[in-house]
């Protein structure tokens, strides 16, 4: 695209954006954001793995042993897409504990992943 061409599209754009009130930029930056983001985080469900979110899960202080008991509820609970740490994450904001707190209730109680996202298969 030559620079006459990038001109004329902005002008375009410009045009169609400017007599927008704050409301209807905020609401037409948020649908764009999520436009963006969606492919992101769809990759990331479906490139993931239990390898990866013990991984993640190290790296959040969890020992080897522990993480690799929890990625698996995590995997059963259908869960494993989230991301391990976010449901940690989820977790520690429910019940209002720390990261470890909330690997060790997993191992004690694979119910509470239950209705965590709203769409747990276990």
């Amino acid at each position: 695209m030559n620079d006459d061409e990038r001109i004329k599209k902005f002008e375009e754009r410009h045009e169609r954006l400017k007599n927008l009130s704050d409301a209807e930029l905020k609401e037409r930056f948020w649908e764009l954001c999520n436009k963006v983001v969606t492919p992101i985080a769809d990759l990331a469900r479906t490139h993931t793995s239990p390898s990866i979110e013990r991984s993640v899960l190290l790296r959040m202080g969890i020992n080897s042993q522990l993480a690799f008991g929890v990625v698996d509820r995590i995997n059963q609970a259908g869960l494993l897409g989230k991301g391990a740490g976010h449901v940690l994450l989820k977790l520690t904001e429910k019940f209002d504990y720390d990261v470890r707190a909330a690997a060790n209730h997993i191992m004690e109680d694979k119910d509470v992943l239950n209705g965590l996202f709203d769409e747990v298969k276990a």
